[in-house]
């Protein structure tokens, strides 16, 4: 899968906490895929799914075709009479949040969102997807448990490790194993030689459908593309293979893409972030958008729903301690200057249409989320989405060689895009979290620079003292929250968007110039 990548004017500077990793910071750029580029454009095939195993048993009735899910928006607390409301005008209730009133519902029937609009007590109904619901969904198949590869020894530090001084930041911490980082993908693969010892089984789950599935190897990949994000976040220093930036923490994977289509569909992220919240995420990983829509315009009563039912579920989560990093997206677009929107819907028939800046890439607009841009050796990536306002940080994503990570059954291969840039930034933020573990999700946020608020010229650390972000900042995205009524910056499509010829669409996946 492609990474995000944004093309807005980068600042460089030194992290707080005497980690000594250099990031550039600049205006926020939005994610445009969250999947890595290969030069061929493709993710390496996803393994056979597994057999079926006992899987959790649903609440829901029995699959029918045309069945559709639904995020039904109340007010947080007891959501009992809602639930019911929703049984008697011919959905069945899949999933419920009670603490941020929440409920995914699923049905067959046309008139279903129109008539729940009009019960007592709802705020909002929107439909999740253009598409129907997988018979999948209420019988999922677990993933492959790949065969491992063996590596020789070697683990030489990488140019994207000693581009934001990893390296430096090593001789301080490598993390602490009390840091727990969620990957919110297309699952990770546990067994890799250099996952394996920093992996947090207890904590994985599959969200994919909208519904935690904890039995033992639902989180695993489906692709190549969380595998890759995984390792370049914590990959363990062990001597063979490569080392993330931050080795010595935990990771938890919660696989939120479907398998199949590889989509993230809203359902699947509220169950994410949800998750997060409620299992001690100190940071999560995001390089994806929610799909079907690249941006979701309030003025759509079904994009309105995704946009609130995510942005609680980030707010639930953030409340909890965790702080959420997203990928900007791969399609070199000025998330601050939006205009059309060619690609969605993305699990039906793309329409173009007209849309403005109300309209989110979500998660990665959402407020309190870090938004990251690519660059390559010393510029912008050329797919990279950007955007002044909008892109709070800007990490290595790779161009025409690519970040080298894991990817699973014990192997390795390079990715570019945004994907790749917002690991890199997740990592980072889990050293600064190990060393002010008692510190909330945003002091990470706040421990970097504000951005410009005057020209998005880049400019160098000698140039700009560094100085804490408050939630006043003028440019603070990830530090100060918009109003509940509009998201951040228009959320960009669930999965990776193109970014150029070798650039793939999906989740902001990276470009794969080599795999092995």
């Amino acid at each position: 899968m492609i990474p995000h990548r944004s093309g807005r004017s980068r600042r460089t500077l030194v992290l707080a906490a005497g980690l000594g990793a250099t990031l550039a910071f600049g205006a926020p750029v939005a994610l445009a895929d969250t999947a890595p580029v290969s030069p061929s454009g493709t993710d390496a095939p996803a393994p056979a799914a597994a057999p079926r195993a006992a899987a959790p048993a649903s609440s829901s009735a029995a699959w029918v075709a045309g069945t559709r899910a639904y995020l039904v928006i109340t007010a947080p607390g007891d959501t009992t009479a809602v639930r019911n409301a929703v049984t008697a005008n011919g959905g069945t209730v899949f999933q419920y949040y009670d603490a941020i009133g929440v409920i995914t519902a699923h049905s067959a029937s046309a008139s279903f969102a129109a008539t729940m609009r009009g019960v007592s007590g709802v705020q909002q109904v929107g439909a999740t997807r253009t598409s129907d619901v997988p018979a999948d969904a209420y019988n999922p198949a677990l993933p492959a448990n790949p065969a491992q590869s063996t590596t020789p020894s070697g683990e030489p530090v990488r140019a994207d490790m000693t581009q934001i001084k990893a390296d430096q930041a090593w001789a301080v911490t490598t993390g602490s194993a009390s840091v727990k980082v969620g990957i919110l993908d297309t699952g990770v693969d546990d067994q890799h030689q250099d996952l394996a010892p920093n992996f947090n089984a207890a904590d994985s789950a599959s969200c994919a459908y909208g519904k935690p599935d904890t039995r033992t190897g639902a989180w695993r990949d489906i692709g190549t593309h969380g595998t890759h994000v995984a390792g370049t976040v914590a990959a363990a220093k062990n001597g063979k293979g490569v080392i993330g930036v931050a080795p010595g923490v935990k990771i938890s994977s919660v696989r939120i893409a479907e398998p199949g289509t590889s989509l993230f569909f809203a359902e699947n992220t509220v169950c994410g972030f949800m998750w997060a919240g409620d299992h001690g995420f100190k940071v999560t990983n995001n390089s994806y958008y929610t799909d079907p829509w690249q941006f979701n315009c309030p003025d759509n009563a079904d994009q309105a729903a995704i946009i609130e039912g995510v942005k609680r579920a980030q707010e639930y989560a953030e409340a909890k301690g965790s702080l959420q990093v997203a990928a900007a997206g791969n399609s070199n677009i000025d998330l601050a200057n939006k205009t059309t929107d060619t690609e969605s819907p993305n699990d039906s028939t793309p329409v173009t249409r007209t849309i403005t800046n109300a309209c989110l890439d979500i998660p990665t607009e959402l407020p309190g989320v870090v938004t990251v841009s690519a660059m390559g050796t010393t510029a912008k990536a050329s797919y990279s989405n950007y955007g002044l306002n909008v892109v709070d940080i800007t990490a290595p994503g790779g161009d025409t060689t690519g970040i080298y990570s894991t990817l699973p059954g014990g192997k390795y291969g390079s990715k570019s895009g945004t994907s790749m840039a917002s690991p890199h930034v997740a990592g980072v933020a889990a050293l600064l979290a190990s060393t002010n573990p008692a510190s909330p999700p945003r002091s990470c946020a706040t421990s970097w620079p504000p951005r410009p608020t005057t020209s998005p010229a880049r400019r160098t650390a000698a140039a700009r003292a560094p100085r804490p972000r408050t939630a006043s900042s003028a440019r603070g995205r990830s530090t100060r929250s918009r109003p509940s009524a509009a998201p951040r910056r228009p959320a960009s499509t669930s999965r990776t968007q193109p970014t150029s010829p070798s650039v793939t669409t999906r989740p902001w996946r990276a470009r794969s110039p080599s795999a092995a």
